[in-house]
């Protein structure tokens, strides 16, 4: 259903920190910077783009999106950490398994507030 996923950036730079960084905890590759300054980042048949938006004005984040990245426990906890000494802010509760759910989950906002999620499906 889903081609890629892109997000705007107000700085690429500290954005290609960021992913190069938390992406290596996973066993993704660093960004490449396209022509027209994209970073764009290719890994196990998904597209992840970065961008200075289009039209000039700051880019934002969207209040209620997430993006979520597919991961074991071990790998979670890496990307969590990579994230937080890489200019990413954790949010909501600490990577872990959440009770009632089959999930193991950990969040983290990018450096321009994106909010992030690694999650592996437990049992």
């Amino acid at each position: 259903m889903f081609t890629h996923v892109m997000l705007g950036s107000n700085d690429i730079a500290r954005s290609k920190k960021f992913y190069d960084a938390t992406f290596a905890a996973f066993g993704g590759p660093e960004g490449v910077t396209a022509p027209k300054g994209r970073l764009i980042y290719q890994h196990n048949g998904g597209i992840f783009i970065l961008t200075l938006p289009i039209d000039g004005k700051p880019a934002c984040f969207a209040n209620g999106g997430t993006v979520g990245f597919g991961m074991t426990p071990d790998q979670a906890n890496a990307w969590h950490a990579a994230g937080v000494a890489n200019g990413g802010t954790a949010c909501e509760d600490p990577p872990g398994p959440r009770e009632g759910s089959p999930y193991y989950l950990a969040y983290l906002r990018d450096p321009d507030g994106n909010k992030l999620c690694a999650l592996h499906v437990l049992g």
